[in-house]
């Protein structure tokens, strides 16, 4: 049996991953979904989390609420990168611990393992080096999570849990071309050229290096069991475990967004890290898997970008 709670206290619920677990603890808890956003709570400061928490009174916290965006945007703004997410998951752990809340669950990125792990990525090659040099200063700032959760535990007894989810992608994503992320981004950019009849469009990198995608539906789907069944500390990669070049993933997507011109990589732009592949063993001895392909996951979110897209209702 499981833990029941009365009340789950979800922050970033505004974003892209909140977009998918709210509706998803919604139907599957019999607890009450408080979904908030910065509109509600600043985390930058250190007394908002406390405040938010008196203010909402959970037994549970899904903490979601991040600074986020692609390699462009983590090149240009590391330091705002850093700083926020130190701040934000520093604040708001400490202030539930300090509130007594029963299961406090967070994700960091799978850009957080060292830029020289060897795929298959398993969780215990997380402290074998430093973060990909692109995207380091926000990937440390959450990879920080772990060692907090863990020491919290230590002292505490504190019941906190950080879930590595692979390249999520899927509809509500963030679609502006300098903070979004490779899916995204190409999906914009052959429906733009598409409309425009554009003979080419430019991918960023040399189209080589290869990924570990995942959809956000899947990630969305095996968030309560975690909240609820999942009595360990260790973190546990969320992903399809499934390897796809950016070549072969331009491809698809050119596919999907029926844009009839030819691709041209800039090979100027940076291809951040060559291979980077989940190991998804831990995931699926819970008896877990992310099973969504990727050709049914970019159809829906080509699908979910073209009406929204048609409706000013697309982040751009």
């Amino acid at each position: 049996m499981g833990k029941v709670f009365h009340r789950i206290l979800v922050t970033g619920a505004t974003g892209f991953l909140g977009s998918h677990i709210v509706p998803v603890l919604q139907e599957k808890t019999s607890a009450e979904i408080v979904p908030v956003g910065r509109a509600d709570f600043d985390l930058l400061s250190p007394e908002e989390p406390g405040r938010m928490l008196r203010d909402v009174k959970p037994d549970a916290v899904l903490h979601l609420a991040a600074k986020v965006g692609g390699i462009i945007a983590n090149r240009d703004y590391p330091a705002e990168f850093f700083r926020e997410n130190i701040l934000i998951n520093t604040n708001t752990l400490h202030a539930c611990f300090e509130a007594g809340i029963e299961k406090f669950v967070t994700f960091i990125g799978g850009c957080s393992y060292p830029g020289a792990a060897a795929s298959p990525i398993s969780e215990d090659q997380m402290w074998n080096g430093i973060p990909q040099g692109e995207s380091a200063p926000y990937s440390v700032a959450k990879k920080m999570m772990l060692i907090q959760s863990d020491s919290y535990r230590a002292q505490y007894g504190f019941d906190s849990l950080v879930l590595i989810p692979g390249n999520v992608y899927g509809e509500h994503d963030n679609f502006n071309e300098g903070y979004s992320h490779v899916i995204p981004a190409l999906i914009r950019r052959f429906i733009e050229a598409k409309v425009s009849g554009a003979p080419e469009i430019a991918c960023y990198g040399s189209g080589l290096p290869t990924r570990d995608f995942v959809y956000a539906g899947d990630v969305a789907t095996l968030v309560p069991w975690f909240l609820e069944s999942y009595d360990g500390h260790d973190p546990v990669n969320i992903s399809s475990g499934t390897r796809t070049s950016i070549k072969e993933l331009a491809e698809l997507v050119r596919r999907e967004t029926a844009y009839p011109g030819e691709i041209r990589w800039d090979t100027s732009k940076p291809d951040g890290q060559i291979d980077k592949i989940f190991d998804v063993k831990r995931l699926h001895a819970l008896g877990l898997s992310c099973d969504t392909s990727l050709e049914d996951g970019v159809r829906r979110t080509v699908e979910w970008f073209t009406e929204a897209l048609a409706q000013e209702q697309v982040r751009l």
